[in-house]
């Protein structure tokens, strides 16, 4: 489905069409197109173009280094880059923490900190969830105990465990919730600490996810010295922090852009793949219906997504809203990767290419890596608060259960 957009607004779409095929990195796209592991410095190539251009934080304030874009060139940004496969901008420190520094941050955080995000200079991970406290996020147990020095500057001591941290093992700094008060309710005991993940007493150990790759990761946390002035907002506050950054950060993970590119390359895939009676799969009927019915709940959240920004012209920060988002984007992001690995048939075993010789078919290179995605995707209903806890905002924000 195509949305109407100003003359205006067509000539920006042009204008970031024309920009990414003409500074995108030729090596990062190789990469890309060979289906190579991607690191720390792939990313950051694309970030320091974008850095460079002034295009990496479009959505913040223009004082801080934003573009200034409305509401509807964000949306196209977003499109534009999906459908060029550009790597994205990782969102941990851009998207995130920014969030949380604008709105919470004192002027002197803000300059601390808000540069190395824009830069890349620095890489943020966060620390959020513990064994056992995921999406019952409020029940985490990492202890901040405020101390003084010998010179008399007061510090946090900090010891706890978080897991599931993603590119952890890339960061030079993470933004944690911690307990500062074990005595109160559990919202309001929290505080929200930037921690230097050079201090000593921080280890980062790899988790291996069912795609084989390490994403994702524990850091444990041993008697590590914060200062107070890393911590923003006031102490015991940091669950209003926690709030603030999931709204933003469940509106980003529906991921409608990128979805509306997978469906087109499942698509594609579909018209050169057979289906059992021989024919192209699009033409099966059964198969037909289902991208169908999926295209048409795509269509729907990209509709919802729109209203969004509609609403984010007019100021309005993300709501409760958000969490609709989430649920159906990830829903949708599953319901793509099941479809394409459906699709690529016996070609999208796991890790074919790595168990034949190097010389022996395997099969067409839009077979790879699906069943990779299609594992990895699991986690999509799980992270950013579980789509179970999602349905239960749903009910009791918007619904008033």
């Amino acid at each position: 489905m195509q949305f109407d957009f100003t003359a205006e607004e067509n000539a920006f779409r042009d204008e970031v069409r024309r920009f990414i095929a003409g500074h995108y990195p030729p090596e990062l796209r190789a990469r890309q197109c060979a289906h190579q592991p991607l690191g720390k410095a792939d990313y950051l190539s694309w970030h320091r173009i974008l850095a460079s251009k002034g295009w990496v934080a479009p959505h913040w304030p223009v004082a801080y280094g934003g573009t200034g874009w409305s509401q509807t060139q964000l949306y196209i940004w977003a499109e534009e880059t999906a459908r060029a496969d550009c790597v994205p901008v990782i969102t941990f420190g851009t998207g995130l923490l920014a969030s949380v520094l604008f709105q919470f941050a004192s002027e002197a955080q803000k300059q601390a900190h808000l540069p190395g995000i824009y830069s890349g200079e620095v890489w943020w991970c966060q620390g959020y969830s513990e064994p056992g406290a995921g999406s019952d996020l409020a029940s985490l147990r990492t202890r901040a105990e405020r101390r003084q020095d010998s010179d008399g500057s007061d510090y946090y001591l900090v010891n706890g465990q978080k897991t599931w941290t993603t590119l952890a093992q890339f960061a030079d700094w993470g933004f944690f919730l911690v307990r500062t008060d074990p005595n109160s309710k559990p919202q309001a005991g929290i505080s929200f600490l930037l921690i230097d993940m050079r201090s000593p007493g921080v280890t980062v150990r790899p988790i291996i996810t069912l795609d084989g790759e390490h994403e994702v990761n524990d850091i444990f946390l041993d008697n590590v010295k914060v200062p107070v002035e890393n911590r923003i907002h006031a102490e015991n506050q940091g669950w209003t922090c926690a709030k603030a950054l999931l709204a933003h950060e469940r509106t980003g993970i529906s991921r409608v852009a990128a979805s509306k590119r997978a469906l087109e390359k499942l698509r594609q895939m579909a018209q050169v793949e057979s289906s059992d009676n021989g024919g192209a799969l699009i033409d099966d009927p059964f198969f037909r219906r289902k991208l169908t019915e999926l295209e048409i709940d795509l269509v729907a959240l990209d509709v919802t997504l729109l209203r969004t920004v509609a609403a984010a012209s007019g100021g309005k920060a993300p709501g409760p809203e958000s969490s609709l988002l989430k649920i159906n984007g990830t829903e949708i992001q599953q319901r793509l990767q099941e479809l394409a690995l459906e699709a690529a048939g016996h070609y999208g075993a796991p890790r074919a290419r790595d168990c034949l010789g190097p010389d022996q078919p395997v099969g067409p290179d839009h077979a790879v890596g699906v069943a990779e995605a299609y594992f990895n995707g699991r986690k999509t209903t799980i992270f950013g608060g579980s789509n179970e806890i999602q349905r239960n905002i749903i009910a009791k924000m918007i619904l008033g259960l």
